[in-house]
């Protein structure tokens, strides 16, 4: 997939010579966490987030004046950070080391990017103008969507499933598939066997449930420590075992 099949299409942007309060009415009433800055030939120009109202003198937030050395030495640097604190336009607080991202780019390169520089959202350009906005919301959205199962999805058969479980751990290196036994009755797995580490429970767990068909999945694998005597059992085998 790729960024223009999941971004948000229609793009609530403000403009550079705005006001601050003109800028937080309009996250607060659309219950955006930030918008892009637009001037009026169409160009990106910055962006308005919540992380710039962090740190304002109307509420106190404001980091601590600078001591005199800084006045002096550092002036720039202090100005600056008086400006982001008390400005009352867009232009005076907004974040102009934008990251973009082309409608063209894939999902890969838009989460890379994100997590690089720890941002939520990105503008989406194209021909030089911003033509969508892609953020974490429009990744759970889409995800919210593929992930569930259509109800006239077709039958999958016990067999198929138990060949689909094996053909996965056996792909995976880190899978003890030798030491797993796997049954499947209509639809539901249970998943029996020894672990060598505890923290592939999960994992396996995991591939059970990924493959199509499934329905539900027993855990009665149970992890054998290096020392004797030592061994855990599945939460759900340990429950039944409390309550005997």
């Amino acid at each position: 997939m790729r960024v223009k099949d999941v971004m948000t299409k229609k793009v609530l942007n403000i403009l550079p010579q705005a006001s601050v309060g003109e800028a937080l009415d309009a996250m607060v009433r659309s219950h955006l966490s930030g918008l892009p800055v637009i001037d009026e030939t169409g160009s990106l120009v910055g962006i308005v987030s919540e992380g710039d109202f962090l740190r304002r003198g109307e509420i106190g937030t404001q980091k601590a004046r600078p001591s005199w050395f800084a006045d002096f030495f550092l002036p720039g640097k202090a100005a600056e950070a008086y400006a982001r604190t008390h400005g009352r336009r867009v232009d005076e607080i907004m974040s102009v080391d934008v990251a973009t991202i082309g409608e063209n780019a894939g999902l890969e390169e838009a989460v890379a990017l994100m997590e690089k520089r720890r941002i939520k959202r990105l503008p989406v350009m194209a021909g030089g103008k911003v033509v969508g906005i892609i953020t974490r919301g429009d990744f759970v959205r889409t995800l919210s969507l593929l992930v569930r199962q259509p109800y006239e999805q077709e039958l999958v058969s016990d067999a198929e499933i138990k060949r689909g479980i094996d053909g996965e751990l056996r792909a995976q290196k880190w899978a003890p598939a030798a030491s797993i036994g796997i049954t499947v009755k209509d639809g539901i797995v249970s998943l029996h066997g020894v672990l060598t580490d505890e923290r592939e429970r999960n994992a396996i767990r995991v591939i059970a449930e990924n493959v199509d068909g499934v329905i539900k999945v027993h855990d009665h694998m149970t992890w054998i420590g290096t020392y004797p005597g030592t061994a855990l059992l599945s939460a759900e085998d340990e429950a039944k075992r409390r309550s005997t």
